[in-house]
């Protein structure tokens, strides 16, 4: 897909250890050593094949990685600016999937938008700020993608509330919905359900997988499990559900923006886009 070209220095299977070979096999589980320095090049279920003899299209299925989550990351000391960029740059050397850009902020200065495949992903992505590069910073609320369909027929992808257009000129908001599946015990199955509904969840699918565990199925926005769902899943069920979800596009809504003022001047960093 990056229609990249390298020299392979080595390749070889892993028995236990590397093994150099002069060729690997179908059944093999391989690797390939080249001098890519950068892992942007280096797609995750991309096709690998050879410069001579090139297979005619890419094994099917391959898609780019699309950040679902956003979040603006700055720096607790405005003059740790460049060094917080170049950790991110470490960071994504390992980790592709991770997305960000410059953002300014009037009241937190310089910082980054970034995007993140979620919310455990965003952790993992503070965390490893803070533990592996002594970065402290703050992260603004997370929230997700909008489409804006404007009275001109165009759409517009809102990633944060500055980006939204002005309300004369929208003609409708599109939010995305996920499915997601909910494992639990049958005695928090109100809980769970109150919940999600509070969340404006739609009960799709209720079955009992053996007679202590329930699976319940939802379509909910996106928009209202990027905050604090996952903590109140918790502690409704005392800890005994699982959650996992997956996309299923995008659905029409009411969203509007809400602004915060301090002194009656508004805070970029602080605007929202509501239910």
């Amino acid at each position: 897909s990056t229609g990249k070209d390298y020299i392979a220095d080595e390749v070889g299977v892993l028995k236990l250890n590397m093994t150099p070979k002069d060729e690997v096999r179908a059944g093999d589980v391989g690797y390939i050593i080249t001098g890519i320095k950068n892992a942007k090049e280096v797609k995750v279920g991309d096709t690998i094949t050879t410069l001579e003899n090139p297979c005619k299209e890419a094994i099917q299925g391959f898609e780019d990685v699309k950040p679902m989550v956003f979040a603006g990351i700055y720096p607790v000391n405005t003059d740790e600016f460049e060094e917080l960029r170049d950790c991110m740059e470490k960071l994504q050397l390992n980790d592709a999937s991770l997305t960000f850009e410059l953002e300014t902020s009037q009241a937190l200065g310089f910082g980054f938008r970034c995007g993140f495949l979620g919310l455990l992903h965003m952790e993992i992505i503070q965390e490893r700020l803070e533990r592996e590069f002594n970065q402290t910073v703050i992260t603004t609320v997370p929230n997700v993608s909008f489409i804006a369909n404007t009275t001109k027929g165009t759409k517009i992808v809102v990633n944060n509330p500055s980006e939204m257009p002005d309300p004369v000129k929208i003609d409708t908001i599109e939010e995305p919905y996920i499915r997601d599946q909910i494992i639990t015990s049958p005695e928090y199955i109100g809980n769970i359900i109150t919940l999600c509904l509070g969340k404006r969840g739609l009960l799709m699918n209720q079955s009992y997988l053996t007679p202590t565990r329930v699976e319940l199925i939802f379509e909910m926005p996106m928009t209202e499990i990027v905050f604090d769902f996952y903590d109140k899943l918790k502690s409704q069920t005392r800890g005994y559900a699982s959650f996992d979800y997956t996309q299923i596009g995008f659905r029409e809504a009411d969203i509007v923006k809400m602004d915060i003022l301090l002194n009656g001047d508004k805070v970029d960093a602080l605007s929202a886009l509501i239910h």
